[in-house]
């Protein structure tokens, strides 16, 4: 195998953020009847969770992007404030979120170690983040 492993747990943290703004776009159509909240806010409140899902996701090369993919999940259980069912769907993201770093993490590490074992130098980057 040649040049540098993809880290693992930045895919499936990516993976997580980019069904979030999905789940964002669709939560703002729900919201828009649901809510006691103005369309407009509505609108640029979603506009605003999935433009910063975008943004971690694109900064996950970083530890930026990991704090950014925290205030994601913090943001979309808050959501439950306006939209009750939110704090279900942000509740399940926090734990995929958590899979995905925890679970990513150890696939990381054990491709390190195998490539260690093998002689060749550890290549998944940030795999310690």
């Amino acid at each position: 195998m040649s040049g540098p492993q993809r880290s693992l747990r930045r895919s499936f943290a990516a993976m997580v953020l980019s069904g979030e703004v999905l789940v964002v776009g669709f939560a703002a159509l729900v919201a828009k009847d649901l809510a006691d909240v103005p369309d407009r806010q509505v609108l640029v409140a979603a506009l605003a969770l999935a433009a910063l899902c975008v943004v971690a996701a694109a900064t996950l090369r970083s530890r930026t992007g990991y704090v950014l993919g925290w205030l994601v999940q913090v943001l979309l259980v808050a959501s439950a404030l306006w939209v009750p069912l939110m704090g279900v769907l942000g509740l399940l993201f926090m734990g995929l979120w958590v899979a995905a770093l925890v679970l990513g993490g150890r696939a990381d590490d054990l491709t390190d170690r195998r490539q260690t074992a093998a002689g060749r130098p550890p290549t998944t980057p940030n795999a310690s983040l």
